[in-house]
């Protein structure tokens, strides 16, 4: 996808079966708001704004927002910086770090091309939407979320530039409606068929919680997160996914296709969200085969997903675990949007009993990371095993990320 022009040249991320310090993460992360500043300060003179926004992880609940359902995401330490001022013109003026490319646009001639700028258009164009004009500015941003990684190193870049815009511009729109314009940026004006996760989870992150999301009433819940003796790692297949390939947009119109056969008996379903297993039962033989199967598993995750709540809060970690395997296979063999890689991903880490209590395939598919539960004692022992293997196998050198959860989008340091 068009995220996936967000590289980072520089990658930050320490390569040698380990891990970088915190201290040395902080001093990267440094560097790269210090150089922000400094290229702002080059090409407009002006004291910016500064604001982070960090990607996210979703521990359970994978394509379920679509369908109204719960999912479960964290804001991550993984951030798109941005330095922003006023431009006191109608022209928007934004380099992007990264990719050492700059464009330049009028806010009355926001039409959506072949690049990252899409992006940020759409944004401009959804406050136009909900009534709150606002004049051109000047922008430089960069971070460090791994590109394809599955991440949402979009859904920060649009949810960071609408906060900037709220407050440069005194719009006064609460977060719910900054995550709603950010949503509207990648699935209306880039056609990117997304739920709203991605955007809301980068707005209202919490340090050290999930956030419990219903995706229906866009409110949520506050889950601590403290597993002790395990950390969240991440590890990227290096397989690069298109989400809005026709792949992706294809198990949305089944789950639209299942809802409209179920509508002709229950007329008071709205989504996947209001359809039960037994429900669902009655029409295997109404439903087209891999239609019925693509729901199934829908409703199977909505439920595995508050399940995954319950013994999180009863602090019951490895039943936990055991259902981010389930979802995994679930993806895998009934919705379909795994790949080689992933697979064998989880199946390492199904097998490492000692060392890992839940893994699966994070994102909408295709590609992109996989997020393992991993005892602390174990991780470089098991990061070394995995690398040996994955290179054996497909010739081609994984990443590894260890995140912590954070607060979502707000001001840059």
């Amino acid at each position: 996808m068009v995220a996936d022009l967000f590289t980072v040249r520089n990658r930050f991320i320490v390569f040698d079966f380990g891990f970088q310090s915190s201290d040395r993460y902080t001093c990267k992360m440094s560097e790269v708001l210090q150089s922000i500043r400094k290229v702002f300060k080059q090409k407009f003179n002006e004291q910016p704004l500064v604001i982070k926004a960090p990607g996210r992880i979703n521990l359970i609940g994978e394509h379920t927002d679509y369908n109204e359902g719960f999912v479960l995401p964290a804001a991550i330490d993984r951030y798109i910086y941005f330095a922003i001022s006023k431009s006191k013109t109608d022209r928007c003026n934004v380099y992007s770090l990264d990719m050492n490319e700059g464009v330049s646009f009028s806010i009355f001639d926001l039409n959506p091309g072949e690049t990252w700028v899409n992006y940020l258009m759409g944004v401009l164009d959804g406050f136009e939407r909900a009534g709150k004009p606002i004049h051109g500015v000047d922008c430089v941003f960069g971070g460090d979320i791994p590109a394809g990684a599955g991440l949402s190193s979009s859904a920060a870049l649009c949810s960071g530039f609408a906060y900037g815009l709220n407050q440069l511009f005194d719009c006064g729109l609460n977060r719910v409606q900054l995550a709603k314009i950010a949503q509207y940026s990648e699935h209306e004006f880039v056609g990117l068929q997304c739920g709203i996760m991605d955007q809301y989870a980068s707005l209202f992150g919490q340090k050290d919680n999930a956030l419990l999301l219903d995706c229906r009433s866009l409110t949520h819940e506050a889950i601590p997160i403290k597993i002790p003796g395990y950390s969240f790692l991440l590890i990227d297949t290096k397989v690069k996914h298109n989400l809005a390939s026709t792949e992706y947009n294809a198990r949305r119109n089944a789950c639209e296709q299942g809802v409209a056969g179920i509508l002709a008996k229950y007329s008071d379903v709205r989504s996947l969200r209001d359809v039960t297993h037994s429900m669902l039962a009655e029409f295997k033989n109404d439903l087209a085969a891999d239609t019925f199967v693509k729901c199934l598993y829908v409703v199977e995750e909505i439920r595995r997903t508050q399940q995954a709540v319950a013994h999180l809060k009863k602090k019951e970690w490895v039943q936990f675990g055991k259902l981010l395997f389930q979802t995994h296979w679930g993806l895998s063999q009934a919705y379909e949007v795994s790949c080689p890689e992933l697979d064998f991903l989880v199946s390492m880490a199904e097998a490492e009993t000692d060392s890992v209590i839940g893994a699966r395939m994070m994102g909408g598919g295709f590609g992109g990371c996989t997020i393992n539960l991993v005892k602390v004692e174990k991780l470089e022992s098991f990061q070394r095993k995995v690398f040996d293997q994955y290179v054996a196998t497909f010739k081609k050198e994984p990443d590894f990320y260890l995140v912590n959860l954070v607060d979502g989008v707000g001001g840059g340091t």
